[in-house]
């Protein structure tokens, strides 16, 4: 296999056919002539042609070294661009944070913790990817983000989870719901619900079915529905009965349009966390991502429980 051109070598003779002149040359890389002199035989040798002539006391290209000017050009403003490119990255507060995220984190935390990010980081360019813990877990192991604020899944071991909180899922119905009005849950009832769930595809879902499962019950899903808000707005207007963590919907807790119920009295908890490459030595914008996270996480509404 041919080694590539040596970029030495194709530098000084970017040079050489500017200037026409070995002596000229040397003076502009600060080397000898003999060095210039060496180095354009040995880049003849390695491309198998003759790229010099002499026309007096000045050098001109051949065809071959025309031709070869024209790549070597090219390679060398790729070198530069490369250079430039690392000096930037390298300076303060330049880079590119790619996120993922739950939809659920997409609308209460990603918004302040990015806020607060780009006052620190202003020149970083940064991405969200949102989707449902197993397809951001897929993105991770393919690279396309590099944090993930999501719930904890299956171990993966090629994954390290960063724990933030916990949360309590509960029923959510209407207010005008009779659970609503009697302000609890008879255990005979719980069958005989409409829920309202999210895609079974969630680690959400799957968490809700084991938990019943083992409550020796089975929930007759009517709506299996992608997206949050729709989920509130069915409950609201009474078409069933979903299942989720009351600060999701602390606006309409508040609001009385929605009341939260608990499950029964063993609790069903999600943990919810930062996913990244396990062993990965964190930049510091995403280890102050990760900060700015917990920080946001105190804030939430509802029951959360915090983790260090």
């Amino acid at each position: 296999m041919k080694l590539p051109f040596d970029s030495r070598q194709l530098r000084a003779f970017s040079v050489l056919a500017r200037t026409g002149s070995f002596t000229q040359t040397a003076r502009e890389l600060h080397l000898t002539q003999s060095g210039i002199s060496h180095s354009m035989k040995a880049l003849e040798n390695d491309s198998g042609c003759r790229l010099l002539d002499k026309l007096g006391k000045k050098v001109v290209l051949t065809q071959a070294g025309e031709q070869l000017l024209q790549h070597a050009t090219r390679i060398l403003q790729e070198n530069e661009n490369a250079r430039e490119s690392m000096e930037h990255l390298g300076k303060w507060g330049q880079g590119r944070l790619r996120l993922g995220a739950t939809t659920t984190a997409c609308q209460h935390l990603i918004p302040s913790v990015l806020r607060e990010f780009k006052e620190s980081f202003p020149d970083h360019t940064v991405t969200i990817e949102p989707g449902d813990t197993p397809h951001l877990v897929d993105a991770l192991l393919h690279q396309r983000i590099d944090l993930s604020i999501c719930l904890e899944a299956e171990k993966e071991p090629k994954l390290e989870f960063h724990p933030l909180f916990t949360d309590d899922l509960q029923f959510i119905v209407s207010s005008l719901h009779p659970w609503a009005r009697a302000q609890r849950v008879e255990r005979s009832e719980i069958p005989k619900q409409n829920y309202i769930l999210y895609n079974k595809r969630s680690v959400t879902f799957r968490l809700i079915e084991e938990y019943f499962r083992r409550e020796s019950m089975v929930l007759n899903t009517v709506f299996e529905v992608g997206s949050m808000e729709a989920t509130k707005e069915l409950v609201k207007i009474g078409l069933g009965v979903s299942i989720f963590a009351p600060w999701i919907c602390q606006r309409e807790l508040e609001q009385g349009s929605v009341v939260a119920l608990p499950l029964g009295r063993k609790k069903l908890q999600r943990r919810w966390g930062i996913l990244h490459w396990h062993g990965k030595r964190l930049s510091l914008a995403e280890e102050t991502f990760i900060g700015l996270c917990r920080s946001a996480c105190a804030s939430l509404p509802g029951s959360l429980a915090l983790l260090t």
